[in-house]
């Protein structure tokens, strides 16, 4: 906007933020909108599902669900290497919560009823796309066997 109608980026918030009270807010994330049929799919595979866990009592028992979530690394900081010399009448040091670095791994897991069945790290650089989950399943249903 400011570039539109040649005016600087402060003025621009001022007008926005004082001038007509507006502030800026993020969107809800919605991972994709739906189509109606893919809604009406959702609503029957939910009520298939319901359906044979009341039939079959076991059923919630073999079900298996997964998950994928980025893991961090944190550096944290020994109490040792936070300490620092100050004087009687200077106010105490503050530590800064740890934020998450650069360092970061997907972990996929898989469980059920009773915890985890599987899991694994992504190898650093793997794009996580359809070959890759299939031999994922693979080696989940392998873990499955053995166990």
């Amino acid at each position: 906007m400011a570039a539109i109608i040649n005016v600087s980026h402060g003025t621009v918030q001022i007008i926005l933020t004082c001038d007509l009270n507006m502030h800026c807010v993020a969107a809800k994330f919605v991972p994709r909108l739906l189509t109606p049929e893919q809604k009406e799919q959702h609503v029957a595979i939910c009520q298939e599902l319901r359906q044979r866990a009341l039939d079959d009592t076991s059923f919630m028992s073999r079900v298996i669900t997964g998950d994928e979530s980025w893991a961090y690394g944190h550096d944290p900081e020994t109490k040792q290497q936070s300490s620092q010399w100050k004087s009687p009448g200077s106010p105490r040091p503050k530590k800064v919560t740890q934020s998450c670095s650069a360092t970061k791994s997907m972990l996929i897991m898989f469980f059920d009823i009773r915890g985890i069945v599987h899991h694994e790290f992504a190898p650093e650089g793997q794009t996580v796309y359809a070959r890759f989950y299939c031999s994922f399943l693979h080696r989940l249903r392998e873990d499955i066997r053995r166990n």
